[in-house]
């Protein structure tokens, strides 16, 4: 038989997995426990968790309990949940911003082409961050969507304006270019 201090912890395991109310009952099933038993170490809990002075709680609604931040810790909660967060670039993200930034106005498709993959979530994931936005549609079938970089990718990247985006050298051009196609004959190679 379990000793208190594992049921509580069980109990709060349970609680804080399910992130939201679980009835009395269904606890003490998975404890294999009295129902009446669970409800007073439950409640004991929530003395426990207001003297210790935590910045968690456990409430009851309606002979169901759930373990939930306590209101006064809603302040610092706001803040760290406003805060900016710092989003990583990928690899993907890169080289589609990148394609992004020097052939804009440009849409998904044209992006996917040069890419050689899918990049809808690259894109989305661009647009979330704020480094792309939409610019309109362009008049073909379809009408579809084309992009270009905001000023918060100036920002991001230290530029004032597009035309300060490095230029690429023709000749590291003609290196890419030979490197692809080696890729792709290796590629090619293996396949068959």
């Amino acid at each position: 038989m379990d000793n208190i201090k594992d049921l509580e912890a069980k109990i709060e395991a349970i609680l804080f997995t399910m992130g939201e109310a679980v009835e009395a009952d269904r606890i003490a099933i998975a404890l294999e426990q009295d129902v009446t038993v669970v409800r007073n170490i439950l409640r004991n809990m929530m003395i426990e968790y207001k003297e210790s002075n935590r910045g968690i709680q456990i409430i009851e609604l309606n002979d169901s309990f759930q373990l939930c931040t306590k209101p006064d810790m809603y302040e610092c909660i706001i803040k760290v949940a406003h805060a900016p967060r710092k989003h990583v670039l990928t690899d993907a993200l890169l080289e589609t911003l990148s394609i992004i930034a020097y052939k804009q106005p440009i849409t998904r498709n044209e992006v996917a082409a040069i890419r050689g993959v899918n990049c809808d979530h690259a894109v989305s994931k661009l647009v979330e961050y704020n480094l792309v936005c939409e610019l309109g549609r362009i008049e073909a079938p379809g009408r579809p969507i084309a992009f270009g970089t905001t000023e918060e990718f100036l920002r991001n990247f230290g530029l004032s304006s597009l035309s300060d985006l490095p230029i690429v050298n023709p000749e590291k051009l003609e290196d890419f270019k030979i490197e692809v196609q080696e890729e792709l004959q290796l590629s090619f190679d293996f396949g068959t």
